[in-house]
């Protein structure tokens, strides 16, 4: 590939490299996986980038390449022990109204996260970054109908796991 569309890629992925490791810290639990899934998200967006037309933001077109691939890998996710799983809440930058200044209700919110299912986990997240129904059919290639569906679905699932903890 040419050094000018090389340059073009990475500038865009220093620009909007947020988006992927929020994606890492939602569907990982443990640095070294966090730098996996990153390495392997990246590698798949340079992959697709010379199909990347603009048609979407690229922003957008980021997210539906993590997701994808976060989602591929983790399909059949290893038997994890959630007792044990460490949440590192100094690195996640989501604010949530009502767990924002309580770390104890923060890593409890997160630790449900991680119990949910693929395409809830990356609902909330789209949710806690406040993305429209509009952004979000598009990111995960749905109706905006069926995004309010499955989001109130979402929502109502983690409020459930959190009462539960």
């Amino acid at each position: 590939m040419s050094t000018n569309l090389e340059r073009t890629f990475i500038q865009f992925l220093k620009e909007n490299q947020r988006i992927v490791h929020k994606i890492c810290r939602i569907y990982t639990n443990n640095e070294q996986d966090h730098e996996d899934l990153f390495q392997e998200i990246t590698i798949q967006l340079w992959k697709s980038f010379p199909g990347f037309k603009g048609d979407a933001k690229f922003s957008t077109w980021m997210y539906r390449v993590a997701l994808n691939t976060a989602i591929t890998l983790f399909k059949k996710p290893k038997k994890r022990d959630l007792q044990h799983a460490e949440v590192d809440i100094s690195s996640l930058k989501i604010e949530y109204e009502i767990y924002e200044d309580d770390e104890h209700k923060l890593k409890k919110m997160y630790k449900a996260i991680y119990e949910l299912s693929d395409i809830e986990k990356a609902l909330i997240m789209m949710y806690l970054e406040d993305k429209s129904y509009r952004e979000i059919s598009e990111i995960l290639g749905i109706t905006e109908g069926n995004a309010r569906v499955k989001m109130n679905r979402a929502k109502n699932n983690l409020k459930l796991k959190i009462n539960t903890q």
